[in-house]
């Protein structure tokens, strides 16, 4: 029986209830697409914020390597045989920088892939981003950068050069983020945790670094690994000749540092830096896109851009030099073949 006595037909009831479905539809379907729309909004990220965030995570994971290193707290040992056969070392150093820096930008941008060297199995740190943008990257950079999160590929490095590290070589030592969209490196910073110098770069828009006034590649000075400088010594005297003056160093951000423009007295000098065997990513993609962000290059040793998506290593080798005819440095390179040292 209806309300007040009224007697409704079956048809009445039918469209009654399909108006009630046709309303509860409309509003279930407002609030999912409000839901849609809200993640797509959330999903995009400002690569000026991107920037800032990346240099906090530098130095905070440096804060941790230092403090690691000056309390002698190490804990030194041995995570596997790198491609070459050497021990490569895992420290104390390693992991709190990796949890610092890993967490630091997940908590921010969940959303986004990060690939880090370490994988700690602890659990993450609770550390939220300020959002205070420095002054220097306001006074370049302008805001509104906004690329979809599923673009970029976040590489970090929480302690570049940890064989030095261990050996208390601390100018070597580095931490690294770097930002690629599409697979191009766009943002890159290096932080020298034992001088607190940070190093930044951003492609197309600017970087708080300069490349030194002149450059020699017809009698170069070469930065490469200590390592395996044998390796590369053959390599590169067969291309630039036998009195090339060869420099071994440690780390691979300390290495692309040496051919710009001196940030501290430590810090060595370079015209060409070379590296003839399998490297992966993280070492590299902050070097890549500082070098990129100030007219320089870093390609493979046959001048092939180097893919910061998928996997992790780069088996092509690498040649970076600034302000030079890097084509022209490629064709002076001896054959290599990609699977000789590897």
């Amino acid at each position: 029986m209806a309300p007040m006595g009224i007697r409704l037909s079956p048809l009445c009831i039918t469209l009654f209830c399909l108006l009630g479905v046709g309303v509860i539809y409309h509003l279930y379907a407002g609030v999912l697409s409000s839901r849609i729309a809200s993640f797509r909004l959330k999903s995009t990220v400002d690569l000026r914020e991107l920037l800032a965030l990346s240099m906090e995570a530098a130095v905070q994971g440096g804060r941790e390597v230092k403090r690691i290193r000056e309390d002698n707290t190490l804990e030194e040992k041995s995570k596997g045989k790198t491609k070459e056969g050497d021990s490569e070392k895992l420290t104390l150093g390693d992991l709190n920088s990796h949890r610092k820096m890993f967490y630091l930008i997940k908590n921010t941008y969940p959303y986004i892939q990060v690939n880090s060297e370490e994988h700690a199995n602890a659990e993450g740190e609770a550390t939220v981003w300020t959002r205070i943008i420095p002054e220097e990257i306001l006074a370049k950079i302008s805001g509104g950068k906004e690329v979809p999160a599923e673009r970029i590929t976040v590489w970090i490095d929480p302690l570049d050069a940890t064989q030095e590290y261990t050996e208390n070589l601390q100018k070597y030592v580095t931490t690294m983020v770097c930002v690629a969209v599409d697979g191009d490196p766009v943002i890159g910073v290096i932080h020298k945790p034992f001088t607190g110098h940070t190093v930044w770069g951003f492609v197309g828009e600017g970087s708080n670094v300069v490349p030194r006034a002149s450059y020699n590649t017809n009698f170069p000075k070469v930065i490469i690994s200590r390592s395996h400088s044998g390796k590369v010594k053959s390599f590169v005297q067969v291309a630039f000749g036998n009195n090339t003056e060869i420099i071994p160093a440690g780390g691979a951000g300390y290495k692309v540092l040496a051919l710009l423009d001196p940030t501290d007295e430590e810090q060595d000098t370079a015209d060409i830096y070379i590296h003839v065997t399998y490297i992966k990513k993280w070492d590299i993609c902050a070097g890549d896109a500082i070098l990129r962000s100030l007219g320089g290059q870093m390609t493979t040793l046959k001048g092939e851009h180097i893919d910061y998506s998928g996997t992790e290593g780069n088996k092509g080798g690498l040649l970076a030099s600034i302000k030079t005819d890097h084509k022209a440095l490629v064709k002076r390179l001896p054959p290599w073949e990609e699977n000789k040292e590897q």
